[in-house]
């Protein structure tokens, strides 16, 4: 790592990223090494198909929203900056950083976390979670391993005890309603540098 292409100063804006994500300069170094890794034509961007590459990412039955949460509607590619805010929002919590008053909350606080599961696990049009929603993300997790019968009662089940407001559907709120008990920092950590 010690070749002038291992820098932190080769990352543009690298300050910046770092302020906004809490990345450590170590970390946004290695997160740059593995960008540049997936980006085989060097345009400096990455498209769906780079990730669909990571062999872990093409096993997942839920890779293809894992990937989708990297590209906001309609867009075709993702730079640097967005990779790491995405990536931000997996970080551990630091317990020990500070904000001033108008800073925003850091991507990687429980309710931003939760905002980032509902939005890759749980694409919506409305913002709420309808129950045929639910059951498409049931199918791609479960598979095989239980007949539609019980994908349809464990959905049926979810809706009736998280949708406080009787609609048919959970709303953000609810979600976060229902998953209060879930240690969502420990669930949603990962640990960049080992």
């Amino acid at each position: 790592m010690g070749s002038s292409s291992s820098s932190i100063d080769n990352i543009p804006n690298a300050q910046e990223i770092m302020q906004e994500t809490g990345f450590s300069a170590a970390h946004l170094l290695r997160l740059y090494e593995r960008f540049q890794f997936l980006d085989k034509d060097q345009t400096g961007e990455l498209r769906p198909e780079d990730f669909e590459a990571l062999r872990e990412l093409a096993m997942n039955p839920i890779g293809d929203r894992i990937i989708g949460a990297f590209f906001s509607p309609g867009q075709e590619r993702v730079d640097f900056p967005s990779f790491v805010q995405v990536l931000a929002h997996f970080r551990p919590t630091d317990t020990n950083r500070t904000r001033g008053g108008t800073q925003q909350e850091p991507a990687n606080s429980s309710t931003r976390k939760l905002k980032c599961q509902s939005n890759y696990n749980l694409k919506t049009v409305d913002g709420k979670i309808s129950r045929a929603e639910l059951l498409e993300v049931l199918r791609a997790m479960l598979g095989l391993q239980v007949t539609e019968e019980q994908l349809q009662s464990i959905a049926e089940r979810a809706i009736q005890e998280a949708d406080l407001d009787k609609d048919n559907a959970i709303s953000f709120d609810e979600f976060r309603k229902s998953l209060e008990k879930v240690n969502i920092d420990h669930k949603m950590s990962i640990r960049f540098l080992r």
